[in-house]
């Protein structure tokens, strides 16, 4: 998880929600990392979680990823989740939990919904308070600005 916040922390660098993802193999060695940059790259898929995925596999020379964790800042969203499943993620593991997108247990539990024909092991809150915070304090700091600007630019 450390190292999801570390590409938390360069997100936030570049003016990004604060999320990072990492994706390790079955021996706990870092395959990928990414960090959120759906504004950056004007891309509505750039989450961490995505560009990490996308990243392990590319490494692998393989799209399913069998055996592999995934570890998030942030509970997963339908989408991420949704790439989860297809790369056949044998682990999640996230910090904080989302009561409005949280795709792992909090709104929606696509990891064990018997309806799908893959199931993911879900840890969550591992680290939830230093997750939770650093989300906290970046929308509290956007909050904070004039009305009509808000975490993505506005069109002109």
């Amino acid at each position: 998880m450390k190292e999801a916040l570390w590409e938390a922390q360069k997100a936030l660098s570049i003016g990004e929600v604060p999320v990072g993802a990492v994706v390790a193999d079955t021996g706990g060695k870092i395959l990928a990392r990414a960090h959120n940059r759906p504004i950056s790259l004007n891309d509505p898929t750039a989450h961490a979680e995505i560009l990490a995925l996308r990243q392990a596999a590319a490494s692998c020379g393989n799209y399913r990823l069998e055996g592999a964790t995934l570890v998030v800042t942030i509970e997963p969203c339908p989408m991420c989740m949704g790439a989860a499943l297809h790369a056949r993620i044998s682990r999640l593991v996230f910090g904080a939990s989302d009561p409005k997108w949280g795709a792992a247990g909090s709104l929606f539990d696509l990891a064990n919904d018997a309806r799908l024909n893959h199931r993911i092991e879900v840890i969550g809150g591992v680290m939830d308070a230093s997750c939770r915070e650093k989300l906290q304090d970046f929308f509290r700091g956007r909050r904070g600005r004039v009305q009509g600007q808000g975490e993505v630019p506005k069109w002109s």
